[in-house]
């Protein structure tokens, strides 16, 4: 009866025992996922991955040019694919050097934009892409293996306090834009038309 009620006592303690060895493994896991940031000065054409507030890395980086300018704001990451399938009205490009998307997608919360290799490195450090963020093809590998989906993506338009502290230069102070009052009014319903009309001066 004795040796009975010791061997259940002894289970008992061996399963607490490994269900303490279960948490102390999940707990520094979860303790060990960053707070991470990829961010992009688009006035620079740089982007820093940024790690609990520690930069880890900067890339050189093309964006969107005048006529097809990249986004701004903060977006997710939504996607990484390796070895992407280009495809874009109607043209289905396969993996591989003449895809125009390099090797690498991470594909951003905002619709057909994302950060991806490229066909044509020399366009790295301009303003080339019909919107999208290009990097090299080492660059968006090695970036690639250190984001995850979830991870924080902002991109800034002009540059301030956040990127010249990253990528260094001065900040540049925003213009004073004096703008008319702007009266709107609605004058064809049917056809829901606005006539915007600039207050006259007295």
């Amino acid at each position: 009866m004795t040796s009975l009620m010791f061997s259940k006592v002894a289970m008992v303690v061996v399963l607490v025992a490994l269900i303490a060895v279960q948490a102390a493994a999940q707990e520094p896991t979860l303790a060990a996922q960053p707070n991470r940031e990829i961010v992009v000065s688009l006035q620079d054409r740089k982007l820093a991955l940024v790690e609990d507030g520690r930069v880890v890395r900067v890339f050189r980086v093309a964006v969107g040019k005048p006529s097809t300018p990249s986004p701004e704001g903060t977006f997710t990451i939504q996607r990484r694919v390796k070895n992407p399938i280009y495809q874009h009205k109607g043209v289905v490009v396969q993996p591989g050097p003449g895809n125009p998307v390099g090797t690498r997608w991470i594909g951003l919360s905002i619709k057909g934009y994302g950060i991806h290799g490229t066909n044509e490195p020399h366009s790295i450090g301009k303003a080339a892409s019909h919107g999208c963020i290009r990097m090299g093809r080492k660059d968006v590998e090695e970036l690639f293996s250190l984001v995850r989906v979830g991870d924080t993506v902002e991109l800034i338009g002009q540059r301030n306090e956040e990127t010249a502290q990253l990528f260094g230069g001065e900040v540049v102070p925003a213009r004073a834009v004096v703008e008319e009052p702007v009266l709107t009014a609605r004058i064809d319903t049917s056809r829901a038309e606005e006539l915007s009309l600039a207050r006259a001066a007295q």
